[in-house]
């Protein structure tokens, strides 16, 4: 009998943030496939779970798959979870699910917080059509042709950023998507949780005054016409 791969997905921030079956998983599977064993443990640490842990990240993901299917195939749980957030969600965790299913394994998500997700319900702008573009590609020229294709997109627009890039990024959406209605959400659930609303303009002025840093998510209101 072939063991079951568990999506689980980690707070994004505050470690309360946790489901209490996400927390039992955790406590009954065999081992724990992570991005990051140091930020994992802080989060098995506070719940007082001791596991065995697999470091499992991008670009070294084909190396790990092996042996977590190894270990799913003699029958054994394990259960995926990246840094923060749900796993597959702009973060590792596609390839090995694509292996377990291939294999006849079965893929069970525990649901959870996901960034995109948190921004967007308290953005404050139109919730019943969005598009999860995630994170842009690095290069000027791949970001324009990127945005163009989605000038005419009437779905609220949500991108993962890093921090620094949230300034070029703001004006390359200026010049191509005009100055629409913008929310950047950063440290949410955090203590220095913020929320910034209001015109393209308004929003890249006030970035650039303060220089943010970390990962954010930043949302675009839709073609309105």
């Amino acid at each position: 009998m072939l063991g079951s791969l568990f999506i689980i997905a980690t707070p994004i921030g505050n470690l309360e943030d946790m489901t209490l079956r996400a927390i039992r998983v955790l406590r009954e599977v065999a081992a724990i496939a992570c991005e990051d064993t140091r930020q994992t443990l802080k989060l098995l640490n506070k719940y007082e779970i001791k596991k065995e842990l697999i470091s499992y990240y991008q670009p070294r993901e084909s190396q790990k798959i092996p042996l977590i299917l190894n270990i799913l195939r003699k029958g054994k749980d394990v259960a995926l979870v990246s840094d923060s957030g749900t796993p597959g969600i702009s973060d590792p965790g596609f390839r090995l699910i694509r292996d377990a299913l291939k294999e006849g394994i079965k893929v069970v998500p525990v649901p959870g917080p996901t960034a995109f997700a948190a921004a967007l319900s308290a953005s404050g702008l139109p919730t019943h059509q969005f598009l999860f573009v995630g994170f842009p590609p690095p290069k000027k020229e791949a970001v324009k042709k990127l945005l163009l294709s989605l000038k005419g997109v009437k779905a609220t627009l949500i991108f993962y950023l890093p921090a620094r890039r949230a300034a070029d990024f703001l004006r390359a959406t200026l010049d191509t998507l005009g100055d629409r209605q913008v929310v950047i959400a950063r440290e949410m659930t955090k203590i220095y949780e913020e929320f910034l609303r209001g015109s393209n303009c308004d929003i890249l002025a006030e970035i650039e005054k303060k220089s943010p840093r970390g990962e954010i998510t930043l949302l675009i209101h839709g073609e309105l016409k």
